[in-house]
């Protein structure tokens, strides 16, 4: 099973084809529907579709025992205007693949190629294409449809490419590799009056800056901790620019992070029972939410070990992180399923970084991703 470089061109256009055509996070039907026409050829066993929204599900058998495993993709864009010129630019205008979502589903593509060409491997191969991963709903949304629940899988795979890294590196952990995330928004009700009878009334800026002082007292930003954790203010509002007018309403919007799941929930009860307290104390009404949420990516050892050999097996170069990445990605959520492995490949030491407008999925790691999904696939055959 080889590689050949008239694949190499075709997995080339195809991501280049995805990447002139992106689509924002739940929108995803025409990059669905592309998916489901690409894979009509290789006549998987079984194939799930409008999982979780736009989500798909090809499902290959060998007819020989052995493991199920799952590879995962994700097929949405960001709200980002593209700066590129090259000819494969996007065509809508605010939206571009940004994160390299185009390249991940491409590998999976190709991955078709050589599960429906090969006989070697055995067991079962599920390549998973998920809707809204920017957004953290994608996975959680397919796990939640019933499709999914026929699906029985021993092991979960995906990969994201990483700037910052020499081209092709391998970039491995054990343990946590991607936090635990979510995006909190605090609403603050007061009393509105005349400014220059600010006691008749409840302003809550005292108390907006009280939690965001706290949330700052909260933070342990060393990430070479076991308890690391962040609390960054994104955005308020408070009152109007009117100013006869002191403020009688308030938001604070803070996206949190903890490298598990356990963590995050510890964190959660303190910063809110301080936050309630706060406002009981101002005399105000306070509601919050929750959106934006990522499941903490923790790797499991038996499958680094198994991602490590076919690293080794294909002599690609390999990196252990030191440190976790600190950015929330949502496949972390499969953990319900089976145990999981994220791991990294370098995108360039030079190029931009992930959801900068100058950004590009660079088309030569396909095939270090595909040699790296294969060898965990097919042990015996390099590719």
């Amino acid at each position: 099973m080889m590689i050949t470089d008239a694949l190499r061109q075709q997995l080339t256009q195809v991501r280049q084809e995805l990447h002139s055509r992106p689509e924002l996070s739940g929108k995803e039907e025409e990059t669905s529907a592309y998916v489901i026409d690409y894979l009509s050829p290789f006549q998987a066993a079984q194939l799930l579709k409008g999982v979780g929204g736009t989500g798909l599900v090809a499902t290959f058998d060998s007819g020989k025992p052995g493991e199920h495993l799952l590879f995962r993709a994700e097929l949405d864009a960001l709200p980002i205007q593209e700066s590129n010129t090259f000819s494969h630019r996007s065509i809508y205008e605010g939206v571009s693949h940004k994160c390299g979502h185009d390249g991940h589903t491409t590998v999976l593509l190709g991955l078709a190629h050589l599960l429906a060409d090969s006989t070697d491997w055995s067991g079962q191969v599920s390549l998973l294409f998920q809707p809204a991963e920017e957004t953290g709903a994608g996975a959680m949304a397919m796990l939640a449809d019933e499709q999914l629940a026929s699906l029985k899988v021993d092991k979960a795979f995906a990969f994201h490419n990483l700037p910052g890294y020499p081209l092709g590196q391998i970039i491995w952990k054990e343990g946590a590799f991607t936090p635990s995330v979510q995006s909190l928004i605090i609403q603050l009700r007061g009393k509105t009056a005349h400014a220059a009878e600010p006691q008749n009334g409840l302003n809550p800026a005292l108390a907006i800056a009280e939690i965001l002082q706290f949330a700052q007292q909260l933070e342990i930003t060393d990430p070479l901790r076991t308890d690391f954790r962040l609390l960054t203010p994104v955005y308020l509002s408070m009152g109007e620019k009117a100013y006869g007018v002191s403020a009688g309403a308030g938001e604070v919007h803070l996206t949190l992070r903890a490298w598990t799941q356990a963590q995050m929930e510890h964190l959660t009860t303190i910063f809110l029972g301080q936050v309630k307290s706060i406002a009981d104390q101002a005399g105000l009404q306070l509601d919050f939410s929750w959106t934006d949420t990522f499941k903490a990516n923790f790797n499991a050892e038996l499958l680094v070990t198994q991602l490590r050999e076919s690293i080794h097996r294909h002599h690609l170069s390999d990196q252990m992180m030191e440190q976790p990445l600190t950015w929330g990605e949502d496949f972390g959520a499969f953990g319900v399923l089976c145990p999981t492995v994220m791991f990294g490949i370098g995108a360039g030491e030079d190029r931009p970084a992930l959801h900068h407008p100058d950004y590009d999925f660079p088309d030569e790691i396909i095939p270090t991703a595909l040699q790296v999904f294969w060898g965990i696939i097919c042990p015996s055959f390099l590719i």
